[in-house]
């Protein structure tokens, strides 16, 4: 059993054993046939994951890696807000006619500020200060920008990363930490999706910047499994698990606007067999 499946069978275990639920009370998600969608939520989980020993894919089902990886690439690289940039159609429910989902997600990491250094995004600003300033206690992103919220068709759910660097004892290359931050996950559709897609930055991170990959930590506010989901994560939960996979990124890239999907190597990936047809609250 990969560290990823039990953090994850555990967190589950939780939320249907001691979570609140909203039932009864006025929730914005609804189902496709219109009924309310409520959840059994906990408050503030926390999970912490070592990359440098295991990539945090659980076993218990596949994570569709690649997907992982192109939505990250989507975001960060791309800084799109078009699902016509997007391979996997997870965004679809959210785009208008045009395919854009408003000022949300890439649209915020392409926004240039103003910096002392000159005019940089967010994006290059991390990049620009884990080369150059790599023991800053300041190196973050924030999508949440309360301004533009108005024309987000669906406000960012992940919405900053926290970069920090350590040296560990007898290690000649520094260690690149993350924490993510996250205001709302559907822990059956999208916890490991995230955690794994995040792991990925931060491998993209490190692998430019001369370093490697360390502790990625996943901070919830509301960590919530769907009332029409509670039957599937307690057969998920259930099933044997594996061995994590091993993950790695080409070698030979250095700039981390030249990852391309193909990039991503996944060998030993053993997993239960797939949830079809997850009903998605939207």
């Amino acid at each position: 059993m990969s560290l990823a499946d039990r953090i994850f069978i555990d967190m589950c275990r939780d939320i249907i054993d001691n979570g609140c639920s909203t039932e009864g009370e006025k929730v914005r998600p609804h189902w496709e046939d219109g009924s309310l969608a409520y959840t059994v939520k906990k408050f503030g989980v926390v999970n912490r994951y070592d990359l440098s020993q295991e990539f945090p894919a659980i076993t218990l089902r596949r994570t569709g890696l690649k997907s992982c990886f192109d939505e990250i690439l989507w975001i960060w690289q791309k800084k799109s807000n078009n699902i016509h940039d997007l391979g996997p159609h997870i965004w679809d429910s959210w785009a208008d006619e045009d395919g854009s989902i408003g000022k949300a997600y890439g649209y915020q990491l392409g926004v240039k500020h103003q910096y002392k250094e000159g005019m940089m995004d967010q994006v290059d600003r991390v990049i620009y200060d884990l080369k150059n300033n790599p023991y800053s206690r300041r190196i973050m992103t924030n999508i949440y920008v309360h301004q533009d919220l108005h024309q987000m068709n669906l406000y960012p759910c992940a919405y900053s990363m926290t970069f920090n660097v350590t040296k560990e004892p007898g290690e000649e290359r520094l260690t690149l930490n993350a924490v993510l931050n996250q205001r709302s996950n559907d822990v059956l559709a999208a916890n490991n999706w995230n955690v794994c897609q995040y792991a990925l930055l931060v491998m993209m991170m490190a692998q430019v910047c001369g370093m490697k990959a360390g502790q990625l930590l996943h901070v919830i506010a509301d960590a919530h499994i769907y009332d029409r989901h509670i039957p599937l994560v307690k057969e998920l939960i259930s099933r044997p698990a594996y061995d994590a996979p091993k993950v790695w990124l080409n070698p030979e890239i250095t700039d981390f606007y030249d990852f391309r999907v193909e990039d991503l190597h996944v060998e030993n990936y053993v997993t239960g067999p797939q949830i079809k047809n997850i009903p998605i609250a939207v």
